[in-house]
This record gives C-alpha cells, structure tokens and sequence, in this order.
C-alpha cells in the first residue's frame, strides 16, 4: 500500500519518475499480482511507465521458481521463522540491486559521476524502517523516503490511493510469512485451505532441521495452532511481532 501512495503522492506533485519495479516472490496472494497490474496501467497512463516487475535470480542467472520452492528445496522455512530478514533480502532488495546497478540509465549516470535517486515507501508511521539508508555514503545511490518527507502516515496513504487510483490496496506478503499473526493463520486455513495446506507441507519437509523452531509461528506450527482453533483452545501466547522487512522500491 505504501509504495502505491508513493506513485500517488509522485503523480501529484508532478515529480518525474524513470523507473518502477516490483519484486515478485512468487509467493504472493492473487489479489497482490492483480493490484500490480492495475496500478502499472494507471501508472503507464498518469506517470508515462508500467511497473517492472523482476524476480530472484542467482550468479549463474538461473531464476528460482519462487520462495516456497527455495525453501522445500533446501528443507528449510523462511528466515523470519528464525528471526532472521534474509527473505526480504534476497528475494526484494537483492533483485532491486542488481536490476538497478545494470540498468543503463543508472550506469550512465555513474559514468558522469552521478548518483541514481532511490525512494523508498516507508510511512511516517515507521520512520525507523531504513533510515540508515539516507546517511549512508553509497557510491551509486541516493536513498530518498518521500513519504516520510511529506509526512504521511497509514491515514494519508490510504487517502492518497483512493485520490488518485480509486482504490486502497490490501496487504502485500507472502501467504506463508511468518509475521502473519494467528487469525490471518486461521484465516487463510479457512478461506484458502489449498494455500494452508502448501504451509503446511512446508513446515513438515523442514522439521528435521528446525533446532527449538516449532514451525512457521516459531514457537507454535500453523497446523498446532488451527488444531486447536478448532478444538476451542488457546495454548500458545502470540510471539513477538517481528515485520517481514519487505518493500517495494520505485527507482527515480
């Protein structure tokens, strides 16, 4: 939602934008792959350019499926599970990275000894999120974060998004994130128990390597805690929220 309020809050102010990439996990809900499209048309209409969606790729080029065939692969569950934000890394800003420092207006800027401006859509509600990146001495890249700049929080972004593309966009994360909290676990065991079932397959190719980590929950499994949703009992406390680390970048 907030990278859409950036386009938006871009539009608006008539700031020009060169670039606008999505990174795909291919782990995302259907609706998420619907707004992408939907706003890369309103985007080629009002800003003069689509979205440009990109995914994960290794040194030899070789493109993983998605993030769940990454981690059935490896019998493992995403690093959120462990604490860790390597998923984010490498499947959202690793992509960006190498998309940008090979695309060639950005090597001709460098090559004029310029720097490339790179906005990022963290609210002002979460003005903690990357700030290093605005004071760090990045040979290729200036980082911006307009929304913070203008300060808008949840409310303005929201706003934003009806202003100018007529709808607010849902959550964007991955079906099987570990910040997923317990209702949004139960919730999709319900609504999509094809997607919940894919979770759980997940946590059980992994078990043997998960240590003290009980599952995608970290200290509970999804299908432990919809078990005993379903037998009416509350056995285990919420974890601690951790965020996912995840965002979409528009490159300016």
């Amino acid at each position: 939602m907030n990278s859409t309020a950036l386009l938006a809050g871009l539009y608006e102010r008539q700031e020009p934008v060169d670039l606008i990439l999505f990174a795909d996990t291919g782990g995302e809900f259907e609706q998420t792959y619907e707004t992408v499209e939907r706003v890369s048309a309103k985007c080629e209409e009002l800003l003069g350019l689509p979205i440009t969606v990109i995914s994960n790729a290794d040194r030899e080029g070789f493109r993983h499926t998605s993030l769940e065939d990454e981690c059935i692969n490896n019998k493992t569950l995403p690093s959120l599970a462990f604490g860790f934000k390597g998923c984010s890394a490498k499947w959202k800003r690793q992509p960006m990275d190498r998309y940008v420092k090979s695309w060639q207006p950005a090597l001709a800027a460098m090559s004029r000894g310029q720097k490339t401006v790179r906005l990022i859509g963290i609210d002002a509600g979460e003005a903690h999120r990357s700030a290093a990146l605005e004071e760090a001495d990045d040979p290729r890249f200036i980082y911006r974060r307009p929304l913070i700049e203008w300060g808008w929080a949840r409310e303005e972004c929201l706003e934003a998004c009806e202003r100018v593309f007529g709808f607010t966009p849902g959550k964007s994360a991955c079906w099987f994130c570990p910040a997923n909290r317990k209702q949004e676990v139960i919730a999709l065991a319900q609504r999509r128990p094809d997607l919940f079932e894919r979770a759980v397959a997940m946590e059980k190719n992994a078990a043997e390597n998960l240590g003290t980590v009980q599952g995608l929950g970290r200290n509970y499994s999804w299908q432990s805690l919809v078990d005993a949703d379903n037998a009416q009992l509350k056995l285990w406390p919420e974890a601690p929220p951790l965020a996912c680390g995840c965002f979409d970048g528009e490159e300016d």
